[in-house]
């Protein structure tokens, strides 16, 4: 049995270790696209940008993608191993936020952001080779870039109840408390799909909204 256990732990802390380097990409890229890159190509000329998005940008959503899918599915490995024998209400309760924000976040790569870049690449590529623009260019950057700085926004108060998880020993919650929190980030998921930008149009905007909702969410834990 103590084996079993023993064997249980090294496999949590291996998913763990996978977990955080597939996240410390996946998000590091997301940062880079939306307060780097993002505000560079407001600078640059149609030409620049439209080499960038057809060299440098496959690239980097090589990087994004798959670091979103494997961070997702070693998050997925680590819950179903559970190597820490001392789960507390607000382990779960922390743990379920952040896991619910970074499962919309996983889903706004593959099925939102993803697909609409892909249209706006072969957009530029067949404008640099003598065609024509794709009309539904304009509209899919539209979509990835609000669901990407949706996912930014999120990142935030994800990261910090990841961590609030082992960090933070208070266990006053409810279920309203969880009903409020589910609520309130799937308000933003379907802004994230069909809204609009909002204060998240700046990069100060983002983080500033990004920062709030972590209040927010962290307050209706400990008060509802």
């Amino acid at each position: 049995m103590n084996n079993f256990f023993e064997y249980q732990g090294l496999g949590f802390m291996i998913f763990k270790w996978i977990h955080f380097l597939a996240g410390i990409t996946w998000i590091g890229v997301l940062y880079y696209f939306n307060f780097i890159q993002g505000e560079w190509f407001k600078e640059i000329e149609a030409q620049t940008k439209g080499a960038a998005v057809r060299t440098l940008v496959p690239r980097a959503l090589w990087w994004f993608r798959w670091g979103a899918m494997l961070t997702f599915l070693s998050g997925v490995a680590m819950l179903g191993v559970q190597g820490h024998p001392d789960f507390s209400l607000s382990y779960n309760v922390y743990i379920y936020t952040g896991a619910l924000m970074g499962t919309l976040m996983f889903l706004n790569v593959w099925l939102i952001i993803w697909p609409a870049q892909q249209v706006v690449i072969a957009s530029s590529e067949s404008v640099a080779g003598g065609g024509e623009a794709d009309p539904k260019a304009g509209d899919c950057l539209a979509k990835a870039g609000l669901a990407s700085r949706t996912n930014t926004l999120f990142s935030i108060p994800m990261l910090f109840f990841m961590g609030a998880a082992r960090g933070l020993g208070a266990d006053a919650t409810s279920q309203a408390a969880l009903i409020a929190s589910t609520v309130i980030i799937l308000l933003i998921q379907a802004n994230g799909i069909k809204g609009k930008m909002g204060p998240m149009a700046s990069v100060k905007g983002v983080i500033h909204c990004g920062l709030l909702l972590t209040v927010v969410l962290y307050c209706s834990h400990c008060l509802i």
